[in-house]
Parts: structure tokens; sequence; C-alpha cells
């Protein structure tokens, strides 16, 4: 094994110019493949932030139902020939019970409740419309950290102040209204309150923020005039997001009602994500590949110029193992080489960039030192060139000596 070694380091060091090429090879190759990963990673950590700072993992709600055929055969396939929406109200009964089987389940890790209500703002003479979210304050903030987006005020004096409200920026801007001021709410219901601002949040998402506030659940029912069990949707927080899919429909089944998951409310998001996961990943892997394929031409070139090295170790009593261990040492030294290179390279820049601000509600790059992704980059890196140099190293192994020697 020493004698394998020290041949395969002669190999290394004989010709520096093609290790050289091929380190470099595996080392662009390898800073690449955890670059761009985590840079996925980032990518898709920063959009499912954004996305739940206004959307619960999971919404229990009661869905419209449609009108369906009284008649169903073959003379009179469909008594109702334009089906339509039944008017029934949209919302859950007894709330209380169906709150307390969410949170028993074991997969829930936070349940809140809040009435959806579509208001007018007025300030003056100026009216805009809009939406009043009645909530929680306590349970929704833990939910969607409302408090960090808050650009103006306290959140916390909402929850001692039953006539609070805090509103989105673009609705302070359109309004010119700051903190301490008051505004007029007229509910769908023709009911008005004058309440006094004390908060102003700001997601950088304009349409949200032009329409949207937040007020006490009770007051929201009282501009609905309806009692305190009046609840338009229950959000729902699990301990995995990216499995909520399943956990949705058990929902569904344990409460009666229609539990839709993030990932079907922002099936676009997730799509995009999807797509720049399967480039990403595409593109890392195939400049990996080049790099073994790098690999495999030198150690190829190296096999041809010392086939009668080859030749006369084998003559000496070298068995075909042997010769295959010395190429697949010289491959996967040349690979170690690159991937400490390629680990080096890609946290240099991915330190870098973590200090490149972005704005809006990114913030700076986001990117991050992704342990995993280095881990399977690190695997990948030298599971190729392993194989890059056993292919050419069971060539060298079958080799004839007393052919080459004849020759």
């Amino acid at each position: 094994m020493n004698i394998n070694n020290k041949i395969a380091k002669t190999y290394i060091f004989s010709n520096k110019k093609l290790t050289a090429v091929g380190v470099l090879g595996v080392l662009l190759g390898m800073s690449v493949y955890i670059f761009m990963n985590c840079l996925m990673v980032g990518f898709d950590r920063t959009s499912n932030t954004t996305v739940f700072k206004n959307t619960a993992h999971i919404r229990v709600y009661k869905d419209d139902e449609i009108s369906k055929p009284l008649i169903k055969d073959s003379i009179a396939p469909y008594l109702i020939i334009n089906p339509k929406i039944v008017p029934k109200i949209n919302t859950i009964i007894n709330p209380k019970k169906i709150l307390q089987i969410l949170k028993n389940d074991e997969n829930v890790v936070i349940a809140t409740p809040q009435v959806n209500t579509n208001v007018f703002y007025n300030n003056g003479k100026s009216q805009i419309s809009g939406t009043a979210i009645g909530i929680i304050p306590e349970e929704a903030n833990n939910m969607f950290d409302i408090k960090s987006t808050l650009v103006e005020g306290h959140f916390d004096h909402l929850i001692h102040n039953p006539n609070g409200i805090i509103i989105g920026s673009g609705v302070a801007e359109k309004m010119n209204l700051t903190t301490g001021d008051n505004i007029n709410l007229t509910s769908s219901k023709g009911i008005n309150r004058t309440l006094k601002i004390i908060g102003i949040f700001k997601t950088n998402n304009y349409n949200i923020d032009k329409i949207k506030s937040y007020i006490n659940m009770p007051l929201a029912q009282q501009i609905l005039k309806e009692g305190n069990t009046y609840i338009t949707d229950i959000n729902v927080q699990v301990a995995d997001p990216e499995a909520v899919e399943p956990i949705a429909a058990h929902l569904t089944e344990l409460t009666g009602y229609n539990a839709e998951s993030w990932q079907k409310s922002n099936e676009t998001i997730v799509a995009a994500g999807r797509m720049r996961k399967i480039i990403i990943s595409f593109v890392s892997f195939t400049i990996l590949l080049i790099a073994g394929f790098g690999i495999y031409n030198i150690l190829n070139m190296t096999v041809s110029q010392k086939i009668n090295d080859i030749a006369i170790l084998k003559a000496m009593g070298f068995k075909g193992n042997d010769v295959v261990r010395i190429f697949v040492t010289q491959a996967v030294s040349i690979g170690f080489m690159g991937v400490i290179g390629g680990v080096a390279m890609a946290t240099v820049v991915i330190t870098l960039l973590k200090k490149v601000y972005i704005g809006g509600d990114i913030g700076y790059f986001p990117i991050n030192y992704e342990s995993t992704k280095y881990l399977q980059g690190i695997v990948i890196g030298l599971v190729i060139t392993f194989f890059a140099g056993y292919i050419p190293a069971k060539k060298a192994a079958n080799v004839d000596p007393v052919e080459i020697l004849r020759k």
C-alpha cells in the first residue's frame, strides 16, 4: 500500500500542470455548487418568510357552496342548468370546539381565530376601501411576527386599547395619517367607529399595505353586528411548513371545514421556487460533472503516457488491483485538493455577499452557510472524482505487460 501511494504521489507531482488543471476544475465546480445551492436555500427561506408575514401555514374556513343538480338521470341530466353559490353564512360554527380540536393535534404549533371584514377608511372627505383584520394580538404576533413590520408605534398598545388600530403604510400615506391620529371606520354593515392609530406597519408589499389594518377581534365582531362567537377564519401554524399538504387534508377531515395550505393559496410562488431549485441543481451538478470529466481526461492521458511503466510494474509482480489503487489514489487526491479549495472559495464568496445590502423587506443578500449543502457538495465531488479515476484505472489494470514490452 505504501509503494502504491508513493507511485501515485510521483504521478501527481511529475506533471504539475495537468494536476493543477484538475484541481482547478474541481475547485471551481465545488465552489459554484456550494454557492448556488446555499443561494437557493436563502432565496426559498426569504420567499417563505415574506409569504408567512401575511399568510398562515394553513387557513381553516367555511368555503362557498355551489348549488348542485337535484335530479341526475339520462332524461333530465341537470335540473339546475346554471349552478350558483348557495347564499349561506360563511362562518365557523362552534369555533371554540374547532380551536380545541386543532390545538390538540400533534402537528399544530399555533391556532388562532380571526375576523375579516371589508371597511371604508374615512378621514375628513377622504375615503378609501380596505380590509380590517380582527385578531387576538398576542397570538397573531406569534404567528405573523407583526412587530417586526412596524415602522411607527408599538404593537403591544393594541392589547390594552380596545379602540386602537394598526394601519398599513399605504393607508397612512394616502390619508396623511400618523400614530396618535384618529381614523373613522365604516363597516359593510354601516357601523361607524372612530379609532386611534397606535401603529403603522410596512410589509413592502404595496398591495397589502394600502388596504390592510389590524384591530381587536371583539371590535371587528361589533362593527359587523355579530356576537363573540363570530369567526371567519382560523389560522394554523405547523412545525414543518414544507410538509403542510397532508396535514391540511387531515385537518379538513378532522374539523369538517376547508383547510387550505399556504402552498395551495400561493401556487405561483411555489411553482417558481420549484423551477428555481431544478435549474440551480441541474447547473451546479453539471459543472461538477464537467470537472469530473476533466480528471478523467487527465488520468486517461496519464495512463497512455505511463503505459510502459504500468507494464513494468505488472511484470515485477504488481496486480491489477494495485494499479487501480494507484490511479484512484491519484484521482481522489486531486479531488480532495479541489474540494478543500472549493469549500474555501465558496465560503469567501458567501461571506462577501452576506454583507451586500439589497433593500426592501429582503435586507441583506439572502445567503448563508448551509452545512447540509457543504456536505452534499463534498460527498458528490469526491464520488465523481473517484469514478473519474476508477474508469481509466480499470483500463490500466487490464494492460497485458507482455504485449506492451514486445512493442
